[in-house]
């Protein structure tokens, strides 16, 4: 068996050649990256500047931060609704549970434990 003809079995009917509307295009690729350039870029001025109160730069930043993550989602992770996209939001949805109950359930069991403990003499 030649080496082009293994690698091409070893891969199935999922081989690099057969790439569906899973995978972005280099324009997906363009629009995400221009646009977490500006997402960034704004912030960035905001504080650089400093003549924007403290609690409008905050907001701006917590804003355009969850905006990035959403462009972050849609452009580089190719998060959609779409029948091939559903699986990665499942998976996505799924990781994003996981790790809230860890991170939750580890401060709450912090937290207890700092209560119950005895005060230091």
């Amino acid at each position: 068996m030649s080496a082009a003809a293994h690698h091409h079995d070893s891969h199935g009917a999922h081989g690099h050649d057969s790439h569906g509307a899973g995978h972005g295009s280099l324009g997906s690729y363009a629009i995400g990256f221009v646009l977490s350039v500006i997402l960034t870029a704004i912030p960035f001025y905001m504080v650089i500047d400093g003549g924007f109160s403290r609690h409008a730069t905050l907001l701006t930043m917590v804003i355009l931060g969850l905006v990035q993550v959403v462009v972050h989602l849609i452009c580089f992770l190719h998060m959609n609704f779409s029948s091939e996209g559903r699986w990665n939001v499942m998976a996505f949805i799924f990781t994003a549970i996981i790790i809230l109950l860890v991170v939750g359930l580890s401060l709450w069991i912090i937290y207890t434990a700092d209560a119950l403990m005895m005060p230091m003499p």
